[in-house]
């Protein structure tokens, strides 16, 4: 009888509580969720130009889209060279992000240069041209 007790007593040391592991697995993919940089696309295809110099950055960028036909574009939605400024500070708000431009090879150096200086004179520290390698 009493090495049937201590049978009993021997298996249920012997066990592992999962219930707190769990527990943290959820927490840390919780945590992992809310921690995830999401970049915000810009909705369109650009057709970049090549360059050897080419380096990535980190990706909590402001990403402007410049297609073959002229159109500025933030997030789907074309703002014009005239919204560069404002949308660029608006999304800084005391932030330091660079401003990564996609444009199109076909895109004139003068459209470029004018949404290069709205993104400047809308506060950003770093403006960027996306490339291929």
């Amino acid at each position: 009888m009493h090495s049937r007790l201590q049978q009993r007593l021997d298996d249920q040391q012997h066990t592992i509580d999962l219930s707190p592991l769990l527990d943290v697995v959820f927490i840390l993919l919780i945590f992992f969720i809310v921690t995830t940089v999401f970049v915000k696309e810009t909705g369109i295809e650009v057709d970049k130009p090549q360059a050897m110099s080419t380096q990535k950055l980190e990706r909590n960028i402001i990403m402007i889209a410049i297609s073959n036909n002229g159109d500025v574009i933030y997030d789907g939605s074309v703002i014009g060279v005239a919204g560069v400024r404002n949308t660029v500070s608006g999304l800084l708000s005391g932030q330091s992000r660079p401003v990564v431009i996609q444009a199109d090879k076909l895109v004139t150096t003068e459209l470029l240069v004018q949404v290069i200086d709205e993104s400047k004179l809308g506060g950003a520290e770093s403006v960027n041209i996306a490339t291929l390698l």
